[in-house]
């Protein structure tokens, strides 16, 4: 007998507002500052400036379709209602193939802070990632009121490390650390943009998430409303610092922030810093987790997955399934990376590129589906601006191509095995 459990609706604006911050802030500002003022120079602050504009109408039409249509599916819903069934199944695999490299990557990225400091090898890095990535599918196993209430704590930490770093840096700013603005021209400041992306991630996971707001109409786009406001502000704050200190030419990106803090305060404070940086890398790791377990969990009960991905856990509420399957894959994931030694740049590119195309499609689908002029323009706006950015990808667009290619095909095979049942010659 099918259960008749339902998602519990037990998130409020705070707690929101802690989730997408959270799933937006973390692994991004401690590294890509330095990875992109290495790639553009004092130009990535343009980059960053840009992206951090292309985020706002993206943002906002977020907030419109995820209100208007509260479903765990998120992006792959509004993909949907625009274009149908199976586009809405090829966004919603283009948004899991993504997964088993960005959760991965941002655990690795914590992990790297703490064996920075504590002289851990390769192994002792890679086992700290495993052990973060478990802590938060455990935490996502047992509710979504229990995951709201963790970020509140862990979001208010990042915002402390994000502050406290700002403010220790300022006496090392030297305003001609600023040129030349543009050493190696304007091609890296569009490819840095794709990079940056990854910074950017997040905002999506709101939709994923939508069915179990308390009151979603209100609550969401307020939560969207605060996030964007307090990421833009800390992003750009932490890559002027990066690039106004020469931070970048002197360290690791993996590790600048310790030595950001470390030039005013000494050793023990890069070590606190690092210690709390991997905690901030556990944030993102736990409102994509929550997202992605939505996201597998709709997509089987709209039949596009085998229907046990639906099922939620009788007392937790929650789809225990999908969460306990990501356990291996990401163990999979990290057992190759110790083994191949692989870096890390690669595999954050991958997922860029297809949230890329992932927000190009929803974009295009949301303004066909929404009726209020704002929505529209920022909805155009928003899949103009992604795919130019999709674009800078490179070689990696070719992940989400192939992968949309591979659907494509499946699709079309299984139509044709359909027509040739119910017409047969």
């Amino acid at each position: 007998m099918q259960q008749q459990v339902k998602l519990r609706k037990s998130i409020t604006w705070v707690q929101g507002s802690a989730l997408t911050i959270g799933a937006v802030l973390g692994a991004g500002i401690l590294v890509l500052p330095a990875i992109t003022a290495t790639m553009a120079g004092p130009a990535s602050l343009i980059s960053w400036l840009l992206m951090g504009l292309l985020s706002l109408p993206m943002v906002i039409v977020i907030g419109l379709m995820s209100s208007q249509f509260p479903d765990s599916g998120g992006m792959a819903t509004y993909v949907g209602q625009g274009f149908g069934n199976n586009a809405s199944h090829i966004t919603g695999v283009l948004m899991l193939s993504a997964m088993p490299f960005g959760m991965p990557v941002t655990s690795l990225i914590g992990a790297h802070y703490l064996g920075s400091v504590f002289g851990w090898s390769s192994a002792g890095v890679h086992a700290a990632a495993a052990g973060l990535l478990m802590i938060a599918i455990a935490l996502n196993y047992r509710g979504i009121e229990l995951s709201g209430r963790t970020q509140i704590g862990v979001v208010s930490a990042i915002l402390f490390i994000l502050t406290f770093a700002v403010w220790s840096a300022i006496p090392k700013i030297h305003f001609s650390a600023l040129t030349p603005l543009l050493p190696h021209g304007w091609l890296p400041v569009g490819e840095a943009m794709s990079l940056i992306f990854f910074a950017f991630i997040g905002w999506e996971m709101i939709g994923n998430l939508a069915e179990e707001f308390k009151n979603p109409l209100r609550d969401i786009p307020l939560s969207l409303g605060v996030s964007v406001l307090v990421v833009n502000v800390l992003y750009f704050a932490v890559a002027f610092i990066t690039i106004g200190t020469n931070v970048y030419y002197s360290e690791t990106p993996l590790t600048s922030m310790i030595t950001l803090i470390a030039y005013r305060w000494g050793n023990m404070a890069g070590i606190l810093v690092a210690f709390l940086g991997f905690i901030a890398c556990y944030c993102p790791v736990h409102t994509f987790i929550a997202g992605f377990s939505r996201l597998v969990y709709a997509q089987a009960r709209d039949g596009n997955f085998p229907e046990y991905f639906g099922r939620l856990h009788s007392r937790f509420q929650t789809p225990y399934i999908a969460l306990l399957v990501f356990a291996p894959v990401y163990l999979i994931i990290l057992l190759l990376s110790y083994t191949l030694s692989w870096d890390l740049k690669p595999l954050i590119n991958i997922p860029c590129a297809n949230f890329l195309a992932v927000y190009t499609l929803g974009m295009i689908a949301s303004a066909r589906i929404l009726s209020s002029k704002l929505g529209k323009t920022s909805a155009w706006v928003s899949a103009l601006l992604s795919g130019i950015v999709f674009l800078f990808s490179g070689w990696f667009i070719l992940f989400p191509i192939t992968v949309t290619l591979v659907l494509l095909y499946q699709q079309h095979r299984s139509k044709r095995k359909f027509l040739s049942e119910k017409f047969p010659l």
